[in-house]
């Protein structure tokens, strides 16, 4: 096989060792200068739950059971057990006190900074070319979203397999071995395990062939027997790029149904445009937001036309370029094609770009540019002095931006407040911090936030649920009642919110169609305990002789307690019940002392007198009688 020239990848030399730790010393200095900040922030309401904290399979911490799980279910929507494991370690090292998951955040994109500085210094052998593209890598603004939100450790983590692949094959093609090929390829499958995007690294790596790693070179006829070999060579990365997509692609079609809504033309003409976007915001980087809204169909032909220009000019002009400035033409299609799975021509979301995509492809233009300003100065009287200067002043301003910029991410209310403040009809941003004020028990800011979202985008089942918990909290059960409606309509496998409609409609004297709610939430999820003890207290209680079934309740009470494990005291009250109206009377007795007996040991005095009058009434034979139920009172247990 071919190797490349030794002298391009040579550990630096004693006399310039000191320069090379130095700049190492720097990456990181500069790296946790910026981001040391975020050690004190909180978790964010946008994915950190379903990513950490809301999700036991995580907060349980690392063990057996879970990293079995990890490699054998989906995670948000997503495949990357390896990802998902650092969470779990996390929780086990710091349970969930945020500022530690921020830290590992950190930790990991710091590694992932002074490995590019490495890999890039060994392929090309240019020092400061390699720490400059690495300051930028380190502290670009556009990065701030993947090292400050703790759900994106699939772009930190990534980012370190990443790095490591490009180690490990710089080594492979130096002195290719079967081992050395093995070594790339099983780094490989850690970042695709990562985070499925890796599955363009094959691409990449095919790229550095052409430059720096100049193994395709000579005459016209060598490079036609060489380009055949090194795609072959390829094959089986791309054949663990192919499984990652696979899997990906199945783990999120949930996500993907919007795609169906979306118009291919659209989905191609926003692509388009966000490929200049994305290189506005490297040269520009303010108004970055957490999210912003998808144009769909909405973009103008001005805005269309002129970024198809761009690219395809630019694209051009690297061919063009590709004999004089090989890193031009390898940095370009770097940024093209690692961006192809994220760039939305497969939609995932309701995203029209966001700013973590840029955190591995921007690399090849920081190399092209870097590359290109070095050549075009090299005749400058004191160019050394000049980049120099000119390198601290926009490494300076680049800080100070990102520093700024992650600062917004200390907690939700900060960051939604911020994304409304620099875009435009941002359901998103709306339905969050109505979240927000709902938490806080601000009840007319929520409505006004979440009606907002769902004015803005009426297919957003979420934004629905939310304000009708709003409204209901509010005492607004009839508009509650309709925004449940079309939540489930959009989403009608959601058992929370048959539950809560359910019990919107008990207060409402509509007891039958309680009784359909969760009879429906069971038949979608049978180990559902609410909908369970919910039914098993109209079934015992129910003041309707008609709705009333003595046997029924007691199955479902039975399962209910079941599934509580015996440790909520409101469901031995059903249970209780469920005995009376079957004739049980012992066991209801029985049944109704050991809730009294726990819910005092919990400190709930009120239910255990509620208990003691239960068992006064069964030891006169007499079954519980809920009346209430029709004139709005709501069951026990929810």
């Amino acid at each position: 096989m071919h190797r490349i020239k030794s002298k391009s990848i040579v550990l630096p030399k004693t006399r310039h060792h000191r320069e090379f730790v130095g700049v190492c010393i720097c990456l990181v200095v500069l790296t946790w200068a910026v981001f040391g900040q975020t050690l004190e922030y909180d978790f964010v309401n946008y994915d950190d739950p379903r990513y950490v904290y809301q999700n036991t399979r995580i907060t349980n911490g690392l063990n057996t059971d879970g990293i079995a799980w990890a490699f054998t279910h989906i995670h948000a929507e997503n495949w990357h057990p390896i990802t998902t494991i650092t969470h779990m370690l996390d929780c086990q090292l710091y349970g969930l006190k945020a500022g530690w998951h921020h830290f590992t955040n950190v930790l990991l994109h710091c590694i992932a900074v002074i490995l590019l500085f490495i890999a890039l210094q060994r392929m090309t052998g240019a020092l400061w070319r390699s720490a400059f593209v690495a300051a930028l890598f380190a502290i670009h603004p556009s990065h701030v979203e993947s090292v400050a939100w703790v759900a994106e450790r699939k772009d930190v983590l990534s980012g370190v397999f990443f790095m490591l692949t490009l180690l490990a094959y710089v080594h492979y093609a130096r002195a290719p071995s079967i081992w050395r090929y093995l070594t790339v390829a099983f780094v490989l499958a850690l970042g695709l395990m990562s985070k499925p995007m890796l599955v363009t690294l094959p691409f990449v790596l095919l790229l550095l062939d052409y430059w720096p790693l100049e193994r395709i070179r000579g005459q016209r006829s060598d490079v036609g027997h060489q380009l055949p070999r090194l795609f072959l060579e390829k094959i089986p990365l791309l054949a663990l790029s192919a499984v990652s997509s696979t899997v990906t692609f199945l783990a999120q079609r949930g996500a993907i149904g919007w795609t169906e809504q979306l118009p291919m033309l659209a989905r191609i003409n926003n692509a388009i445009v966000t490929y200049v976007v994305y290189l506005r915001q490297m040269f520009w980087p303010v108004n970055l937001a957490v999210f912003y809204p998808h144009p769909e169909n909405r973009l103008p032909s001005w805005e269309i036309i002129p970024a198809l220009t761009v690219l395809i000019g630019t694209t051009i002009a690297a061919i063009i370029l590709r004999k004089n400035a090989q890193y031009f033409i390898t940095g370009w299609l770097w940024y093209l094609g690692m961006l192809v799975p994220v760039i939305g021509l497969v939609q995932v979301g309701w995203q029209g770009h966001a700013d973590r995509y840029t955190y591995l492809p921007q690399i090849g233009l920081y190399i092209a540019g870097t590359w290109a300003v070095a050549d075009l100065t090299a005749s400058w009287h004191r160019q050394r002095i000049v980049l120099g200067a000119a390198a601290v002043l926009i490494i300076g301003v680049l800080s100070w931006r990102a520093w700024v910029q992650a600062s917004y991410w200390r907690d939700s209310e900060t960051l939604f407040t911020r994304t409304l403040a620099v875009t435009r009809n941002n359901d998103v941003a709306e339905n969050n911090l109505g979240i927000i004020f709902l938490q806080k028990g601000q009840l007319d800011e929520a409505i006004s936030r979440l009606q907002a979202a769902v004015d803005l985008r009426p297919e957003n089942g979420p934004a629905h649920n939310n304000l009708a918990k709003a409204l209901l909290q509010k005492g607004r059960l009839a508009e509650a009642m309709v925004h449940y409606r079309k939540f489930l309509e959009i989403e009608p496998e959601n058992v929370e919110a048959r539950n809560i409609l359910g019990t919107a409609l008990i207060q409402q004297g509509r007891v039958k169609e309680a009784i359909e709610q969760w009879q429906d939430a069971l038949a979608i999820e049978p180990e559902n305990g609410n909908a369970a003890s919910n039914l098993a207290w109209v079934f015992a209680t129910c003041a309707d002789a008609s709705i009333r079934d003595g046997g029924r309740a007691v199955e479902l009470a039975e399962k209910a307690l079941r599934i509580s494990g015996g440790k909520i005291p409101m469901i031995f009250r059903i249970l209780a019940a469920a005995y009376a109206e079957n004739g049980r009377f012992s066991q209801a007795i029985e049944t109704a002392q050991r809730g009294a007996e726990l819910a005092n040991i919990q400190g709930n005095p009120g239910l255990a007198t509620e208990l003691q009058s239960n068992i006064a009434l069964y030891q006169t034979g007499r079954p519980l009688r809920d009346a209430s139920m029709t004139n709005g009172s709501l069951p026990p247990g929810e």
